[in-house]
């Protein structure tokens, strides 16, 4: 009798949490992306991923946006990148406009000169500045970003990959900057 009583309360137990659990709707497809024609908009903080970083209306924003990241890592620095963030823009691709959704964004790819095909970065600003969004590769593992009012890196995958998507789209596959031979 007390076998068949353990058996059943770990019955409920396993059960009545998958009855009462709920599901968090998300969108069921990613947002739509395009890249854009390059106009005047698309140079709006520098020509440059370095221009960029270091654009006085945009310097303090990308800091938080990548916030303890910004710097190198410290020894011990579990879940931490192997680098500091700017890193993975030092090689810096063109800078393009990406219409994702409903919104245009100043989009900057970049990665890390000697390691280019494991470590890279994408950028994604808002025109008008704000939201920034980031993903940076660090050997195959994601790390995702955001910042301004309300942003949260998990809302922010989505419009990430369609970005990336639409400019792998237009560039062969890799819209990544390739470092000279």
């Amino acid at each position: 009798m007390r076998n068949s009583s353990l058996s059943g309360a770990l019955l409920c137990l396993l059960v009545v949490p998958m009855l009462t659990s709920c599901v968090v709707p998300g969108p069921s497809t990613p947002p739509e992306a395009q890249v854009m024609q390059a106009d005047a908009r698309a140079l709006a903080y520098g020509r440059s991923a370095a221009e960029i970083l270091e654009n006085p209306q945009l310097r303090d924003k990308v800091r938080a946006l990548f916030a303890a990241d910004w710097a190198p890592p410290t020894a011990g620095g579990v879940g931490k990148l192997s680098g500091a963030a700017p890193e993975y823009f030092e090689l810096g691709g063109p800078v393009r406009m990406v219409h994702v959704g409903d919104a245009n964004y100043i989009t900057v790819t970049g990665c890390v000169r000697q390691t280019c095909a494991a470590r890279r970065g994408l950028l994604l600003i808002r025109e008008g500045g704000e939201p920034l969004m980031a993903r940076l590769d660090d050997g195959g593992f994601l790390h995702h970003y955001a910042y301004g009012t309300g942003a949260q890196p998990a809302a922010a995958v989505p419009v990430l990959d369609s970005a990336l998507r639409a400019l792998q789209d237009v560039s062969d596959g890799n819209p990544y900057p390739r470092p000279a031979p």
